[in-house]
């Protein structure tokens, strides 16, 4: 029923596997709109700029901050991430769902500005099998390997900030959970007022 667009923000520690999830999210929603993020690391193998990321030199970013063009931004392992401002509110708008994926310190700015929106955690089935997950990438070194590790317990407390979270012990498990919080938050009756009042005026035959 729901014809205002969804702020859709999805999170959770490195190597938990949420961007497999969104990736399948999106693949099963082809008109959900998938936020492209910026940031100053530099790409992984296979990455690409404006698919992945946007991926931005520090003072070009840092500009970007200064013009107010971020819906939010951060610094996470001496790399800087944020959320280009202008295509959200366009879509959102024109009443398409946006998804996010960020950190949990971006998620929150985020939320200062879009309270509505629907933000959901993924969480690991263990810390072993997190770890055994960021080792098994072998995009790290060991030093930033450690680094994620030690941030891991941090971030996870920050699950409690969220309306949902989500245990990624199978992706398709994870993705049908999401398709169900979705679901059910277009029927929530504050997002389909306009619709509601409409019927309401209708005169009865």
């Amino acid at each position: 029923m729901s014809k205002e667009g969804c702020l859709i923000v999805i999170s959770g520690p490195s190597g938990t596997g949420k961007g497999t999830v969104c990736n399948a999210l999106l693949d099963r929603h082809a008109e959900i709109a998938y936020s492209i993020s910026a940031t100053t690391r530099l790409p992984r193998s296979g990455e690409k700029d404006g698919v992945n990321y946007y991926f931005l030199t520090k003072p070009v970013f840092e500009k970007m901050i200064r013009d107010g063009e971020l819906l939010e931004w951060a610094e996470v392992y001496k790399n800087y991430y944020g959320t280009p401002l202008k295509k959200i509110q366009e879509r959102l708008t024109a009443g398409q769902d946006i998804l996010l994926e960020i950190d949990p310190q971006g998620a929150m700015n985020v939320k200062e500005k879009f309270p509505d929106g629907i933000y959901i955690y993924i969480l690991p089935p263990s810390m072993a099998e997190l770890e055994q997950r960021i080792r098994g990438r072998g995009t790290d070194s060991e030093e930033s390997i450690c680094c994620r590790l030690r941030a891991a317990a941090d971030e996870i407390a920050a699950a409690d900030h969220y309306q949902y979270v989500v245990v990624n012990d199978a992706v398709p498990r994870a993705v049908s959970k999401i398709n169900a919080i979705l679901m059910a938050e277009h029927c929530r009756a504050d997002r389909n007022l306009t619709f509601i009042h409409s019927l309401s005026r209708q005169e009865r035959k």
